[in-house]
């Protein structure tokens, strides 16, 4: 099982090493009482992804491309301040990273081949719409 130390597992074959990241800490809004205005609770998690030698080259390319918008020169920030505590937001901020990351460097979908409908279920939507203008047809004044 791979420690807090180990660093932060995105994928098979992509781990975020912990020395990688760059972790700040500051003053939080929220919940907290008092406790807020002397602790720094709030956690900014910081991930060079254009620059980590830990990415492979071709993870890399799908990464930066998805997540073009949220890069600053770059490095992927992510925030946390839900919690009042500094480590649940630190915990918060590790398993944030690995799901945008993960996430954006899923492979793309396969492609749908197209395929024509059965003779059976053209049947049975024609049947069905057959049925459905009986019903409207018996909406009608009765013939005399």
């Amino acid at each position: 099982m791979p420690g807090v130390d180990d660093g932060i597992p995105v994928r098979r074959g992509l781990v975020v090493p912990e020395r990688e990241l760059r972790w700040r800490f500051s003053r939080a809004s929220g919940p907290g009482g008092q406790g807020v205005n002397t602790t720094d609770s709030r956690v900014e998690l910081s991930f060079d992804l254009a620059g980590s030698p830990s990415v492979p080259d071709e993870l890399r390319e799908r990464a930066l491309e998805r997540l073009r918008n949220r890069l600053v020169g770059g490095i992927l920030t992510i925030v946390a301040a839900e919690h009042r505590s500094q480590l649940r937001n630190r915990e918060a901020a590790r398993a944030r990273l690995a799901a945008v990351l993960g996430e954006a460097t899923a492979p793309e979908p396969r492609t749908r081949r197209p395929t024509r409908p059965t003779a059976g279920s053209k049947r049975r939507r024609l049947d069905a719409k057959n049925r459905r203008g009986q019903i409207k047809k018996l909406r009608g004044r009765p013939d005399e």
